[in-house]
Formats: structure tokens, sequence, C-alpha cells
């Protein structure tokens, strides 16, 4: 490794990439489905398992009386300057220590989703996502410890195979393009 260049290596990192960064991608999406899923149904159950069930719902009746409250309070001062036109309106500005019952969800979610992906880790989908990840990171393993392009090539070859993908192209069978 002393001596290879530092484009070579580049060349490698950039053609395990091709290689392995595609087949990465179509299993990530089959986990963010199972994930989606998952974190759906663990929200209501981690919820309830925790007791935040009874916080959410006391927050959503307080919202929504919150809501009616400021509907009628909206009416109300619109009905006011309608009759004297010397008042305006004013808005007053959020303030960024409220919490919501968006806020509780979104935090529940957060949480759920992280028990979701310990799950997902023991699905098939999962363990061929790791995987993957392992032996391409065993590919730059082996790129970083071999010292000639042959060296490479072969061990390259004989870690790829496993996954189905060829390291060493036999161009011995394609034909010549007829200029």
């Amino acid at each position: 490794m002393a001596n290879m260049p530092k484009y070579k290596v580049d060349h490698y990192q950039q053609k395990i990439g091709r290689h392995f960064n595609p087949l990465i991608e179509e299993q990530e999406l089959l986990v963010k489905q199972y994930r989606t899923e998952a974190t759906k149904r663990i929200v209501g159950k981690l919820s309830k398992k925790m007791g935040a069930d009874k916080i959410l719902a006391s927050f959503k009746k307080a919202e929504e009386m919150m809501k009616k409250a400021r509907q009628d309070a909206m009416i109300f001062f619109k009905k006011k300057v309608k009759q004297d036109e010397k008042k305006a309106l004013i808005y007053n500005i959020r303030n960024s220590e409220e919490i919501s019952l968006r806020d509780c969800e979104e935090q529940l979610t957060e949480w759920a989703k992280e028990l979701v992906d310990r799950e997902l880790r023991r699905r098939p989908e999962g363990e061929q996502l790791a995987q993957l990840e392992a032996v391409k990171q065993k590919a730059m393993d082996i790129v970083y410890e071999s010292g000639d392009d042959k060296a490479i090539a072969i061990a390259l070859d004989n870690c790829t195979k496993k996954i189905g993908i060829t390291w060493v192209v036999d161009t011995s069978r394609i034909k010549q393009i007829a200029v």
C-alpha cells in the first residue's frame, strides 16, 4: 500500500462505490419501507406503554379548546374592529418556549424509530443490508492493505463473488464493433 499512488486508491474507492452503492441504496429503500410501517404501528404502543397516551389525549383536548377559543377571539375582535373604524388588530408572535401536541408526537416517533431500527437489523432485509455494508468495508480494507494491482484484483474478485459482483470482467467474449 505504501507504494500505491493516490490516484489508484481513489480509483479503487470509486469502483467499489459503483459496485456497492446501488445495492446498498436498494436495500436501504426496502428497510425504509419496513421502518415507516413499523414506526407507525409502534408509536401508539410506545405511547401507551410509557403512559404518554394520557398526556397526548389531554394535550389534544386542550389544543381543540384553545383552537375554539382562538376562533371565538378572532370573531369577537373582528366584530369590534368593524363596529369601530379607529380600532386596529395586532398579531401576537408565537412564543418558542411553547410545547405542542405535534412536538410530543414527533418525539415519540423519533423514539419509536430507534426501536424499529434495532428490530429491522434482525429482519432479512436488515441483515442483507448489514452484510452488503460489511463486504463493502472488506473491499476497502483489501485496497488499503494490499500492495499490487494483481493482488488487489484477485482479492476483490474473491470478496465480491459471494454477493454476485464480478470484479474481473472477461473481455475476450466481447465482439469488436465494426467501424
